[in-house]
């Protein structure tokens, strides 16, 4: 079951930034600024992982990681 509130907030934090922000969750590549993927995708007690690039990555990284925590989602952000 998705978490509404989660995912408003999510893409609305990441629709702050300019960066490329994907959740990697199995195999599926989405979008964290789509509302719609986020929707497809994201739900309770599975492990994601967070890609973000661009020039703004590390403030995205951070506000995103805590927004994630916020809503006791597992994702581990992926730094290179």
């Amino acid at each position: 079951m998705s978490n509404n509130a989660a995912i408003v907030e999510i893409s609305q934090t990441a629709s702050q930034f300019t960066s490329s922000i994907v959740l990697q969750a199995e195999s599926k590549y989405i979008d964290v600024k789509s509302i719609l993927g986020l929707f497809t995708t994201l739900v309770g007690g599975h492990a994601y992982e967070l890609h973000v690039h661009g020039p703004d990555a590390e403030a995205a990284k951070t506000a995103m990681a805590d927004v994630f925590a916020k809503h006791n989602l597992n994702v581990t952000v992926i730094t290179d």
